[in-house]
């Protein structure tokens, strides 16, 4: 196939997902062409790893052809139905394997296109939950500082990137974000359990000004991914529960990119962070990037508030519950379940946090971070966390262009490189993986002391 022009084709027609307006028509991006395992394949034909699992998402890997099969029998036999006025029995069976493996009493799964329309709808039914309550007043969701909920519209208002909130308008009264819960800013000679009883009276503080009456919800990502794989003190989450539970504030537990294997369980709530939220959020790991799905676990007693009202839930997706989707999503829980991938995590994680911790050494890093397959390296010019925007972007541009030389592609943000491997990843390939980076991250420094010695 000749693709001498899809080059000038992406430049003149696909507008990706963060488009740099000062850079729109002229980027020249890798063209990612085949996968197979925890390898992609770029447009020179070049074996990459994985580094970032997609975004968050291959948990059993590329090429899978009983993966293709499953989808293709379903859509052979059904494509499409509408999900407003029919169901189909290979979604009302994925919805009954993913409520069997949710926390407590989350049996209710609402289908969504995503992780953002996730969010979305679990913020619209906590909503509607209360205008049929009688409080339509108890609508404020609280949130984080380098939370990262999604790009729709009530998603982005209640995610607290910075960066990301300059130029798009948001519901802004819908919101109220407490600050960073990263122990790498705590106070100098801070412990972490002083820094953790801070985070938590936050809260705390935060629902008695707003005033609990008007608070709806916290959300909260058991460990926030996109804003730099942040890893909450011990005792956080199950201490902000508590925080929810006196002042009947519901918890929404962001699962987006936890759920589904990233930290070795289905989900990580209730098994690694102790918690029983209200509602889950999930989508990334659900078809292991095979086709776009997410969905909202609801509790049974947050059903049991609404059920039986004269009243409609008007929310929903033309592709809420799409066949093939759901056929993907059983097949991969299925291979997940027989390759026993969760045990393989939990026995690898240490290997690979291990290695994590070991590029600390190298000048420019100024954080390393991680739980899980999960992990951030941090870097800067001078060492220093709070560096120069500028000079962050050039970091991470350019350890992403040594890695890829070297053969592994790396997901940059700003200064950070995030890595999220398929979950298959062997303890070689971990290896493997971090020695790319290592040189990676040593060549960029070489690059940065030539370019500040000029």
């Amino acid at each position: 196939m000749d693709n001498s022009n899809v080059k000038h084709w992406d430049n003149d027609h696909f507008l990706h997902p963060w488009e740099g307006m000062a850079t729109l028509g002229k980027n020249d991006r890798t063209f990612i062409e085949g996968a197979s395992g925890i390898h992609v394949m770029n447009e020179k034909g070049e074996r990459l790893i994985d580094g970032p699992g997609g975004m968050w998402c291959t948990q059993i890997g590329y090429g899978r052809e009983e993966m293709a099969e499953a989808m293709a029998e379903q859509a052979r036999n059904l494509a499409y139905f509408s999900p407003f006025n029919n169901s189909n029995s290979t979604t009302a069976r994925f919805a009954r394997e993913i409520a069997k493996r949710a926390p407590g009493d989350l049996n209710n799964v609402f289908f969504t296109t995503g992780g953002s329309t996730a969010v979305d709808t679990a913020i619209r039914f906590v909503h509607f939950r209360n205008n049929l309550l009688g409080r339509p007043e108890k609508k404020k969701i609280i949130s984080r500082q380098k939370a990262y909920h999604g790009s729709t519209f009530l998603a982005a208002s209640v995610s607290g990137k910075e960066r990301d909130r300059h130029w798009l308008d948001k519901a802004d009264d819908l919101a109220h974000f407490l600050p960073d819960v990263n122990p790498l800013y705590r106070a100098p000679g801070q412990s972490e359990e002083s820094f953790l009883k801070e985070k938590v009276s936050d809260l705390e503080n935060a629902i008695v000004a707003l005033g609990p009456e008007n608070v709806a919800a916290f959300i909260a990502e058991p460990v926030l991914a996109s804003g730099g794989v942040i890893v909450p003190p011990k005792g956080y989450h199950e201490s902000c529960l508590n925080i929810c539970k006196k002042y009947d504030v519901l918890y929404i537990s962001d699962e987006v990119v936890t759920a589904f294997g990233r930290l070795g369980h289905w989900f990580a709530s209730e098994t690694v962070f102790g918690i029983q939220p209200d509602i889950v959020t999930c989508a990334k790991g659900m078809t292991s990037g095979y086709a776009p799905m997410g969905a909202a676990i609801i509790s049974d007693r947050l059903i049991a508030d609404v059920a039986g009202k004269d009243a409609t839930f008007s929310n929903g997706y033309t592709y809420s519950g799409h066949p093939v989707s759901a056929a993907a999503g059983l097949k991969s829980m299925e291979i997940i379940e027989r390759e026993k991938l969760l045990e393989h995590v939990r026995r690898v994680t240490p290997i690979f946090q291990d290695q994590l911790q070991q590029l600390g050494q190298i000048d420019i890093v100024t954080d390393v971070r991680g739980m899980g397959l999960m992990g951030c390296v941090q870097c800067s010019v001078d060492g220093d966390p709070q560096s120069d925007l500028g000079c962050d972007y050039e970091i991470g541009s350019q350890i992403d262009i040594e890695c890829q030389k070297r053969g592994l592609l790396v997901r940059p943000v700003i200064n950070m490189c995030v890595l999220s491997p398929p979950l298959i990843i062997s303890e070689s390939e971990i290896e493997q993986m971090f020695d790319v980076l290592r040189k990676g991250l040593e060549a960029t420094s070489t690059w940065l002391s030539g370019i500040r010695g000029q």
